[in-house]
C-alpha cells in the first residue's frame, strides 16, 4: 500500500536564478509540477509515495523520471510519450521571492495523460490520492484525473486536492472557477492558498471563506496557506491559525506543495489517512510541522531540490 499516490503534471521549471553581467536573466532547469512536488516532499519526509503522470521521451523527461526515483517516489505509473515534448514552465522571480509563470504546454506531454494510462492497481493500493487543478485545464488529462479520483473513492481511499490556480492556463477566470470547483464534492482534505480563496468564494476572510466551502461541498478538513503568515485550518466547526516560520526567502516556488506533502506524510506517520481519524490537537501539530517544512523550502531555490528531509524539519 502507498501512503500517498499523486496524479497530474510533472514538468521543468525554468527558474530565474540570476542576471548576467550584461543584464540578461539566467535560468536553471528545476524539476517541478505540483502533484509531483507533493509526492517528493512527502517521500523526503518518510512517506511511501507514488506518482502518475506523462512526460516526453526527451532530455527533460528523462531528468524528471530520474528525479522521481532518486527522491524515493515510485515511478511505475509514469508514462513516456514518443510524440509529445515534456512541459515547460518559465518561472520569473521578483525581489521578494514571489514568482510569475509562463507555460509551454499546449499539446505537451502532461496534458495528454489518458484514463487508460492510469494504473488501476495503484489506485486500488493507496490510502490517499492527491491531484491539482492544472491537470483539469485540458483533455484528456482532465477526464483521466477526475476518473481516478472517483475510482479511488470507490476503493475506500481519501482524496486531497489543491486548486493551484495558474491564470495563463485557462481561457478565462469564469471557466477556471467552474472547472476548479467541480472536484470539490469528492474532496476529503482541501489545501488552498490565500490567493485562491477569494477566487472560489468571493471573500478573503479565512473564517467565512472556509465555512462557505465546507458547507457547500461537505469538505471535512480545509488547510489555508497564508504565505509568511502561516496557515489557517477548518476542521468541521473547529478553526485555528498557526504562525509561519521566519526565513529569508529565496524562492517561494514549491513551498505550498511542501506544506501539503509534509502534512500528508505526518498523517502517514500516525497511520491515519482520513480527517475523521484526526483530533484537533493532531491537526494543529501537523500544521506547525508543515509550516516548518514549507519555510525551509522557501529559503532555498527551486521546488524539489529545495525540499527538506525529516531530520532538517525536526
Amino acid at each position: 500500500m502507498f501512503d500517498l499516490l499523486t496524479v497530474g503534471e510533472m514538468l521543468i521549471d525554468l527558474t530565474q536564478t540570476g542576471v548576467s553581467a550584461q543584464g540578461i536573466p539566467q535560468y536553471t532547469a528545476f524539476p517541478g509540477g505540483a502533484p509531483a512536488n507533493v509526492a517528493v516532499a512527502a517521500a523526503k519526509l518518510g512517506a511511501h509515495t507514488a506518482f502518475i503522470g506523462k512526460v516526453g521521451n526527451d532530455a527533460f523527461g528523462r531528468l524528471l523520471l530520474d528525479t522521481v526515483r532518486q527522491n524515493g517516489v515510485n515511478a511505475d505509473g509514469m508514462v513516456i510519450s514518443d510524440t509529445a515534448n515534456t512541459t515547460l514552465a518559465v518561472v520569473s522571480l521578483q525581489e521578494n521571492g514571489e514568482r510569475s509563470f509562463a507555460f509551454y504546454r499546449k499539446g505537451f506531454a502532461d496534458t495528454l495523460l489518458s484514463e487508460d494510462e492510469i494504473d488501476e492497481d495503484m489506485l486500488k493500493n493507496t490510502h490517499i490520492l492527491h491531484f491539482g487543478s492544472v491537470s483539469l485545464t485540458d483533455e484528456p488529462s482532465r477526464s483521466a484525473t477526475l476518473s481516478a479520483a472517483r475510482r479511488v473513492k470507490e476503493y475506500g481511499a481519501a482524496v486531497t486536492y489543491d486548486p493551484n490556480y495558474r491564470a495563463s492556463l485557462w481561457e478565462d477566470e469564469a471557466t477556471a472557477v467552474k472547472k476548479m470547483k467541480e472536484p470539490l464534492e469528492l474532496v476529503d482534505i482541501l489545501k488552498i492558498s490565500d490567493e485562491e480563496l477569494p477566487l472560489l468564494t468571493g471573500t478573503d476572510d479565512c473564517e467565512a471563506g472556509t465555512k462557505q466551502l465546507a458547507d457547500a461541498y461537505g469538505i471535512p478538513l480545509i488547510l489555508l496557506t497564508l504565505g509568511a503568515k502561516g496557515a489557517y485550518y477548518r476542521f468541521g466547526d473547529v478553526t485555528g491559525h498557526c504562525d509561519g516560520i521566519k526565513v529569508k526567502v529565496a524562492d517561494t516556488n514549491g513551498a505550498g506543495h511542501t506544506f501539503f506533502g509534509a502534512f500528508l506524510s505526518a498523517m502517514a506517520r500516525l497511520e491515519k489517512y482520513s480527517p475523521s481519524q484526526l483530533s484537533e490537537d493532531e491537526i494543529k501539530s501537523l500544521v506547525i510541522f508543515s509550516n516548518k517544512a514549507a519555510g525551509i523550502t522557501a529559503s532555498r531555490s527551486g521546488a524539489i531540490p529545495a525540499m527538506p528531509s525529516l531530520a532538517e524539519v525536526n
